[in-house]
Order: C-alpha cells, then sequence, then structure tokens
C-alpha cells in the first residue's frame, strides 16, 4: 500500500490490517500504533473489537489502529511474548511502550491511551 493510501486511512479511522511482513513497517511510517493481536476463536476479542472499531474514528489523525490474528503470524505472537488475547500493543515513535491486556472497558482503554498521547 502506498504511503498516500496509509495516510488516507489513519485520518479516516480506519483500522488496518496488520502481519508478520508489514508491523514493523507501519510502527516505523506513524508515531503512535495500536496493535489489537486477536483470534477469531477468542470470545473476548469479539468483544472488545468494536470498542477498537470505535477508538480508531475518534483518534483519528492521532493514532493509527490495527489488527493483526496471532493464529496467522506466530512470528509477532512470539516476538511480543503474547501469551493472553486480546492483548494491544502500543508502539511510540517505534518503540514498543506498553501493552493493554484483557477485554476491558472503552473508558480503561481510553484513559491508558491517553498517557501515551
Amino acid at each position: 500500500m502506498r504511503k498516500m493510501e496509509r495516510l488516507q486511512k489513519m485520518t479516516s479511522g480506519e483500522v488496518l490490517t496488520l502481519n508478520d511482513g508489514n508491523l514493523n513497517g507501519t510502527v516505523h511510517e506513524y508515531p503512535l500504533v495500536v496493535v489489537d493481536c486477536w483470534a477469531e476463536w477468542c470470545g473476548p476479542c469479539k468483544m472488545i473489537a468494536p470498542i477498537i472499531e470505535e477508538l480508531a474514528k475518534e483518534y483519528a489523525g492521532k493514532v493509527t489502529f490495527g489488527k493483526l490474528n496471532i493464529d496467522e503470524n506466530m512470528g509477532v505472537a512470539t516476538e511480543y511474548q503474547i501469551s493472553a488475547i486480546p492483548t494491544m500493543l502500543v508502539f511510540k515513535n517505534s518503540v514498543l511502550s506498553g501493552q493493554i491486556v484483557g477485554a476491558l472497558p472503552k473508558a480503561h482503554i481510553k484513559q491508558q491511551l491517553e498517557a501515551y498521547m
């Protein structure tokens, strides 16, 4: 995907689909990236999916959100030692700065994100 298309997705509040091959490029391209690590079989992951979509729209232009299926991308799961899902990896200026683990309420996720802004 070209840079202009990616910037349009960021400002539009669209959630990017990430994988082992494009995660590093994405976290280097945007100043603040939240990666929702999930799996198809994970009930709590499905519970927070709409929250991720809402947050992507609310923080459009400030935070880039992506989803990464860990069953299909074991490299990322291994590299970042993800042992529970849902886990959100927070990258600030290309560096893993924190994790948000569990199906938490939207207000709690927002509060944690604000600390990175």
